[in-house]
This record gives C-alpha cells, structure tokens and sequence, in this order.
C-alpha cells in the first residue's frame, strides 16, 4: 500500500521532504478550495524542485464541473506545472456517462504531453450529500475513459470519514471492482490509523491522508509534521506483515 501525503504549501512540502524515506507519494492540492481543491500551477512547479526527484508528485484538479474542455486544459496545466499523478474530483458529474466524458478529455490532454503520466478518475464517498455519481460506478468510469486509477474521498469535510459513508465491506467492492478493471484503488476522506486494518484487508493500493500527519489531527489549521508521518508510516507497515502472516499462516 502506498502512502499518499497533501502538502497545502511549499513549506509543507518541504517538511514532507524531511520524511520523504516514509512516504510514496506527495499530493497538492489546496484544501481552503474543497476536498480536491486545486492549488496554483507555481505552487506544483515549487514542491516539485524541493520534493525528492525520486518521489511522485501528483495535484488535484479541482472539485470540478461538467466542463470536460475547461478540466482538460487544467489537467494539461498540473502536468505542465510537474505533477505526474493527476486527480480530478468528479463532483458536477451527475451521470456516469458525463463522467467518462471528463476523464477521457483529461486523459487524451495529459498523456499526449506526458505519455507516462498516471491519471486518477476521484469520487465521493458521501456522494448522496452532493448529488453527484455513485462511488461504485467509478471503477468503471475509470476503465471506460482510459484512466489509470479509480480513488475515493469525501466531499464534505465536517469530521465525517471515508467508513461512515462507505463502510469496509463497500470499500472492499470497490477495490475488488478497480483491480477487476486492471486500475489502482485509492482511498481516502478523514483516514485515520485505526482505519489501517481494514485498508490493508481490502487490498488497497493507495491511501491518501493529510489530517491524521498534521499537528492536531487539523486538516485545515495545522501543518504537516515528520514525525506523524513516519509514525503513520510505521502503523501501515506494521499491519501490512501482520496480514501477510495471517495469509501465510492461512495457506
């Protein structure tokens, strides 16, 4: 399981740097423009120079409409700007065919730029608060438009988490769906070290966090620290050997 973590600013960055042996994967966005709020393409060019040249960057798109031009010529601009994972929160797609629309505008944008870049189809878990697709459907979407990777998270950021609107046995079909469809399942929304068990159960292969490795558990108020982020680190490895033991023990 990878480790995903969101920086809001280049001195975040630079404290995820600080703990760059424990983390896989460094995320942009901005968090004051909702969920998967998209952050300035300066911002991404600036943590990707202070960001270990052997870490990924990826940077959110944006909670973004049905606009499929306007969401692939941002797309294009978080590739241009340095990000290799690009995320778009599909939030004013109210059918699963709108989309796919977006995402294969997205994904056509991007990889005629960057043929190796990885591109993530994001829903919500609490998508019956919004209005917007099923997070069922996104494996599929994903598939359908060529994406790389299908990646929950939750839209509304009130201290609900990813389980209390999609519970471990739905998260376990919705990573049993994307890897059906040969893609990455992502998660995350408010995840927290005690939701590792289950993450590490379900197979996931991504999980994505910022306020449990920000100082007072406060996505929006406190700030990256190191040590959190090696401690997360060290929770997800410890769960991973013991499910391993328990599959070899079970075999």
């Amino acid at each position: 399981m990878l480790l995903l973590i969101s920086p809001d600013s280049v001195e975040e960055a630079r404290d995820c740097a600080k703990a760059a042996e424990h983390l896989d994967i460094v995320d942009v966005k901005k968090p004051d423009e909702g969920s998967l709020g998209a952050n300035f393409p300066w911002v991404i060019r600036e943590i990707r120079d202070v960001v270990p040249a052997d870490k990924p960057v990826s940077a959110t798109v944006g909670d973004v409409p049905f606009k499929p031009g306007t969401v692939a010529q941002a797309a294009l601009g978080a590739a241009v700007s340095g990000a290799t994972y690009i995320k778009v929160g599909l939030y004013g797609c109210t059918t699963p065919d709108q989309a796919v629309e977006v995402m294969r505008g997205v994904v056509r944008a991007v990889k005629e730029y960057r043929a190796d870049a990885f591109v993530v189809a994001s829903g919500y878990a609490d998508a019956h608060r919004i209005g917007c697709i099923n997070p069922l459907a996104l494996p599929d979407i994903a598939r359908r438009s060529g994406s790389d990777a299908a990646m929950l998270d939750t839209a509304v950021k009130d201290g609900s988490r990813l389980f209390d609107h999609v519970p471990p046995e739905v998260c376990a079909e919705f990573v049993r769906l994307a890897h059906e469809a040969e893609l990455l399942a992502a998660l995350a929304g408010s995840v927290k070290a005690a939701d590792l068990g289950a993450l590490t159960r379900i197979g996931t292969d991504i999980v994505g966090v910022r306020g449990a490795v920000c100082e007072g558990g406060d996505r929006t108020t406190g700030r990256i620290q190191p040590h959190l982020v090696a401690a997360f680190r060290a929770e997800m490895d410890r769960h991973a050997r013991e499910h391993a033991a328990a599959a070899t023990t079970a075999s």
